[in-house]
């Protein structure tokens, strides 16, 4: 019973996300309660669980909130002008170029295995030439993401080290033949980045032909006051540019906490731009509303997470999963899950598959002979793919807050291309050896 009111949650919250019925917060923070309360579960308890679950993101709250300030300050003193005119003049206002481009900055910048670093890097610099040449910002994430996913391969990213740990082998051992299948999912997603490129060029120019209008007096009545005006600052570009490379050196180096970093880097880009303090009060006013809301869905996020988790829900849906097939599929169990592996990111977050799911599933399967590692690639490689459209993922919604998009219009908008890239790579890795039949 505890997994059906597990998955009728979740099914729930994702439909609720999907057809944008209510807010995120409204889902992600009754609809759990509901099903722990159902569950049998008292108010003392889902208390507990709601500490716990916070105590889980609210490291991420925090650097969101003052990542979403640094990177306004940075925008508003044109730090990002030079790179966005850059990439028009190379590119020539190519979009295809720009999406191929977007790939490769993307994984450059997650080399360090971490998606809230890599969101934080490529989003602000590559948002603001995404509007100029009008294209979607649910595209600039897809790309980020999927990109992001392929070096989550990475022995010091987080999957491999779940499965390293759940079958007590050494992460590189375990990512070593994974190294060809990277470079092919690389190539692969070049080639989508070209297509989905060619997609939108046709939307921006159908779009383009649909709103050519002259501007009327009533498209300017309306002014922004001074506190939405941003106000470049040309003379501190320089110095704005050794605080931002020095700010993610230290995210890099990890010595201090990331949301600190963001602390320090804040009060030192107000001082620089912004000497008088009515200025620096006007920029915060300016980008704190963005900044409060996506730091209350992320609470509300850690309240779901930790409600689900803490009441054994998602564990239950693991466990229960593997035990209801019929004996007949049981030896192709690992392939099976791999081909739905990104559809069960939206319904087990990241510990629960590889902690919960992946061992019930790796111990059947070798009773038939399959080999373990084998067994393990499967459930990673499908799986891998769709971790940023899982909202699960607490860097997710920090990536939502940077684009200023919403969780189920990206859900819409990502998944059929992340599933079908996922199946791809699938089906890759079944060809050169790295996952047996």
């Amino acid at each position: 019973m505890l997994g059906i009111i597990g998955f009728a949650t979740i099914i729930t919250i994702v439909v609720l996300l999907l057809k944008g019925k209510v807010s995120p917060i409204i889902a992600l923070v009754l609809v759990p309660i509901l099903g722990a309360l159902i569950a049998g579960f008292n108010f003392s308890e889902i208390g507990i669980f709601f500490n716990e679950g916070i105590d889980r993101v609210i490291n991420v709250v925090i650097m969101f909130i003052f990542a979403i300030l640094y990177f306004g300050i940075m925008q508003d003193a044109g730090l990002f002008d030079p790179l966005i005119n850059k990439m028009i003049t190379l590119s020539k206002g190519n979009v295809v170029a720009i999406t191929v481009g977007t790939v490769t900055i993307a994984a450059i910048a997650h080399l360090d295995g971490s998606g809230a670093s890599t969101f934080l890097i490529t989003i602000p610099a590559l948002l603001p030439l995404y509007k100029r040449l009008q294209m979607s910002p649910y595209l600039l994430l897809l790309l980020v993401g999927t990109s992001a996913s392929i070096l989550n391969m990475l022995p010091w990213a987080g999957p491999l080290g779940r499965t390293a740990a759940t079958l007590e082998i050494a992460p590189t051992d375990l990512w070593r033949p994974l190294i060809p299948l990277q470079i092919i999912a690389f190539i692969l997603l070049v080639g989508m980045a070209v297509i989905l490129g060619l997609r939108e060029k046709k939307r921006i120019m159908k779009r383009s032909s649909v709103e050519n209008t002259e501007c009327t007096t009533e498209d300017i009545a309306e002014t922004p006051s001074d506190i939405h005006q941003p106000v470049a600052r040309k003379n501190t570009f320089w110095l704005n540019i050794l605080l931002t490379l020095g700010m993610i050196g230290m995210l890099v180096w990890g010595i201090i906490p990331a949301g600190f970093i963001f602390m320090i880097a804040l009060s030192i880009a107000l001082l620089l731009n912004y000497p008088k303090v009515n200025d620096q009060i006007n920029r915060i006013k300016a980008h704190a509303p963005n900044a409060m809301l996506m730091a209350s869905i992320i609470l509300a996020a850690g309240s779901f997470l930790g409600i689900l988790s803490g009441t054994g829900m998602l564990d239950s849906i693991a466990t229960n999963m593997v035990t209801i097939l019929p004996t007949g599929i049981i030896p192709y169990l690992h392939l099976i899950i791999g081909i739905f592996g990104v559809p069960f990111e939206l319904i087990l977050n990241t510990d629960a598959y590889y902690f919960a799911l992946l061992p019930v599933a790796e111990q059947i399967v070798t009773s038939y002979g399959v080999d373990s590692y084998s067994a393990a690639y499967a459930m990673i490689i499908g799986n891998i793919i769709g971790t940023f459209v899982s909202p699960f993922a607490p860097a997710l919604w920090l990536a939502l807050g940077l684009a200023g998009c919403e969780m189920g219009k990206h859900i819409r908008y990502s998944l059929v291309w992340v599933w079908g890239f996922s199946l791809m790579l699938l089906a890759s890795a079944i060809l050169i050896g790295v996952i047996s039949i």
